[in-house]
């Protein structure tokens, strides 16, 4: 059935009807507001997700069938384009993930919703603090005959790629990525301002995760979070759970990157959208705690989250204080561009794809009604 919606454009205010197939093919204004009372939005797009509703993406053993469930999690939550993120693992692991999801791509019916593939590490700092909860034994340099084998294994699907600039291969190896058309964002770093500078004019336009992956104490200037703020060139991602980031520095990156270079982004992994508990992910034990805190067991470094990007709009809202227009534009139009995702980065319009959610908006809270991609309604119920 072909999509057919009717709502309130959460971004420019028009009351709207949006009809269409694969592609939006009409989009036309109202002149009474519609009765739904329901707001519409381009899909969220997520670019950086390790794993949700107990599917690790990041294990090559992840059964097909949890990959599609993990998938009709995050439609409900007004998801409709994502990266799955593969982080620092051993060579045969890694391919073997990026293997086992570009096969999921292809055999589920919306696996297309898999846009491609990030990478993030392993070529990331290797200290405690900028490493994160990757695991230390498997940090390494660039390698760009590695990065061959990881685009063989994922059929050319390897969209973003995380390293850290502080590798003296970082130049060239960005270099490589940014020809064959890969965004390479920049992460879990100890690099001076020399060598982020260095990573930027060799082609790296992003900062990944910008204020995690980062040493618990830092000097107050200069240090790499400074200079990726103050680095017009970059854009960054944010997770906003309200644990990973306060919100005095939520406020502060986003003024310093402005609205239009701060993506929305959850990090979330595989025990999003689970009960609290023990997990394991692939080698790390990790908490999943009530408040929605990943921790590595036994000690309070995050490891992911468990956000899910509706929660994430009403974050931006309720701690940096923006509108549900600047919020939205965060989680679509903003990421698409930064992800290079085509025929996502103009809005609701005609041509661009049908990736479309309809949701409710009161007291704060978002309620996610229905959610199309490319036309095909992956969640709720035709009205």
């Amino acid at each position: 059935m072909a999509m057919k919606c009717i709502g309130t454009d959460a971004v420019t205010g028009a009351w709207l009807e949006v009809a269409g197939e694969r592609a939006i093919q009409s989009v036309e204004e109202l002149i009474a507001k519609p009765e739904t009372g329901t707001y519409l939005a381009p899909g969220f797009i997520d670019l950086q997700v390790n794993g949700f509703a107990g599917a690790d993406y990041c294990n090559p053993e992840t059964p097909v069938e949890m990959i599609a469930k993990s998938l009709e999690a995050q439609f409900a939550t007004g998801v409709t384009r994502l990266l799955p993120t593969v982080i620092t693992g051993g060579r045969d692991e890694m391919l073997g993930a990026l293997k086992n999801l570009t096969r999921a791509r292809a055999e589920l019916p919306y696996g297309r919703a898999m846009e491609g593939f990030h990478v993030e590490g392993p070529h990331i700092s290797p200290l405690d603090g900028p490493r994160g909860a990757h695991p230390q034994r498997q940090v390494r340099p660039p390698d760009v005959e590695e990065y061959k084998r990881w685009q063989e294994a994922a059929e050319g699907l390897v969209k973003l790629v995380t390293l850290s600039p502080e590798w003296p291969e970082a130049p060239r190896y960005i270099e490589q990525l940014v020809g064959d058309g890969v965004v390479v964002a920049i992460g879990h770093m100890n690099a001076t301002a020399e060598q982020i500078e260095d990573a930027v004019r060799a082609g790296a336009t992003l900062s990944t995760h910008l204020g995690n992956g980062a040493h618990s104490m830092l000097p107050r200037h200069p240090n790499y979070l400074w200079q990726q703020m103050a680095e017009d060139r970059l854009s960054a991602s944010l997770i906003v759970d309200g644990i990973h980031l306060g919100a005095s520095f939520l406020k502060t990156a986003l003024r310093a990157k402005g609205l239009e270079r701060a993506v929305l982004i959850t990090d979330a992994v595989m025990p999003a959208g689970c009960e609290p508990g023990p997990y394991m992910l692939g080698e790390v034990e990790v908490e999943l705690w009530a408040e929605g805190k990943v921790t590595l067991r036994g000690g309070d470094r995050l490891a992911g989250s468990a956000l899910r990007m509706d929660r994430g709009v009403e974050n931006l809202m309720r701690l940096a204080g923006l509108t549900l227009a600047e919020a939205v534009t965060l989680a679509t139009r903003n990421p698409a561009r930064v992800g290079r995702i085509s025929h996502r980065q103009r809005g609701l319009q005609p041509g661009e794809r049908g990736d479309v959610v309809e949701f409710r908006f009161e007291g704060g809270r978002i309620e996610v009604v229905r959610t199309w991609v490319e036309g095909e309604l992956v969640y709720g119920r035709v009205s």
